[in-house]
């Protein structure tokens, strides 16, 4: 047993049967295409692309899910405009592939989607000037409903956009693997980095439940370092989520959003939730760890340190980071402490929440 392995096991309850055989993790792939998806939130297509972790041995209590979106970064490996005519799309959904197999290990099927084409039309000159009027946060929302959706019928039939659709995400070979039944549906997680996170908390706010799709049940709700600004002055609805519990992941060297993050909590607890609504601080963390494909450690294009501190005249030695809201100087964590504890924590959160 791996030292990883033995560290999940003593987190929480069992999720299913099969882990205590020594199942193991598979992992697939699908891209319906860069145009799949269409959404009045945006004026051009959204692409269907995502990587799936999960356990390989049948258990008799089909999986619960988790769904897994990434934040704003570069749309192409190159800085050519979506959708990337000069280069691959940017992998920075394949940045929590630790998450996916750690929640795999514990009987999850993890799915982690791409939202390359919603930043790639916001950010482009012009982009999000009035000729064209775009959501994105309402495009991210109907991203999630849409793959939720596809799940819904491939696991109940087996057949539907899905079908067929899986593929070696390192050969991009055809692979064959029948989720009739595997998937329950109604215990599904969310989690949502950066403006991901706004984006899970918008997908399953009080307000939007209505566009879920009939017979899923969001029951756990994880924004990890999230951007946090009602679009509607003095309207938090955008962001309330009171039928669900909701942790926040929050860094306090985040030279990015800082830690914002904390207001849905706020909210949430105003509002009168029954459920837990709670966050995390982990000192000396950043805002780009948490995805191994914005950390330098990956060798990845665009991959940086946004721990304030560097810029700085002289910068801060390494290994320390400034925390933007309080102006100290403290250790910095590095990639693997710092993603070593989102996993024990993400780990943690939704066995809890989907037992």
């Amino acid at each position: 047993m791996s030292t990883v392995t033995a560290l999940l096991l003593t987190l929480s309850p069992v999720l299913a049967q099969a882990e205590a055989e020594g199942q193991g993790v598979g992992m697939v792939a699908y891209d319906l295409g860069r145009a799949a998806f269409r959404t009045p939130a945006m004026p051009e297509p959204l692409e269907l692309t995502a990587v799936v972790h999960y356990p390989v041995r049948r258990s008799a209590r089909p999986a619960p899910v988790v769904l897994m979106l990434h934040g704003s970064w570069h749309s192409c490996v190159d800085e050519a405009a979506w959708p990337c005519t000069t280069s691959a799309p940017m992998p920075s959904h394949r940045g929590y592939d630790y998450l996916g197999r750690a929640l795999a290990d514990r009987g999850v099927i993890a799915i982690s989607i791409a939202a390359n084409a919603i930043e790639g039309q916001w950010n482009r000159p012009g982009g999000n000037g009035p000729a064209q009027p775009m959501q994105p946060y309402q495009a991210r929302a109907d991203l999630i409903n849409k793959h939720l959706a596809m799940w819904q019928r491939l696991a109940a039939t087996g057949d539907g956009e899905l079908a067929g659709r899986f593929t070696d995400p390192d050969t991009g070979a055809a692979r064959e693997v029948d989720f009739r039944g595997r998937a329950d549906l109604t215990r599904v997680g969310t989690l949502g980095h950066s403006r991901g996170g706004k984006g899970v908390m918008w997908q399953a706010a009080d307000r939007e439940r209505a566009k879920i799709p009939a017979g899923v049940r969001i029951r756990a709700v994880l924004p990890v370092a999230p951007v946090y600004f009602p679009l509607v002055e003095g309207d938090v609805s955008d962001g309330l989520v009171t039928t669900a519990p909701v942790r926040v992941l929050i860094s306090s060297c985040d030279g990015a959003v800082g830690e914002a993050g904390r207001g849905y909590v706020r909210d949430a607890l105003a509002a009168g939730t029954r459920y837990p609504a709670a966050a995390s601080t982990y000192t000396g963390g950043n805002h780009n760890f948490f995805n191994t494909r914005w950390s330098p450690g990956s060798g990845q294009q665009h991959a940086y340190d946004d721990a304030p501190g560097r810029e700085e005249n002289p910068p801060l030695p390494e290994g320390q980071c400034r925390e933007p809201q309080s102006g100290k100087v403290v250790a910095q964590l590095d990639e693997p402490r710092q993603r070593g504890r989102a996993l024990d924590e993400v780990i943690k959160f939704f066995t809890r929440a989907l037992t």
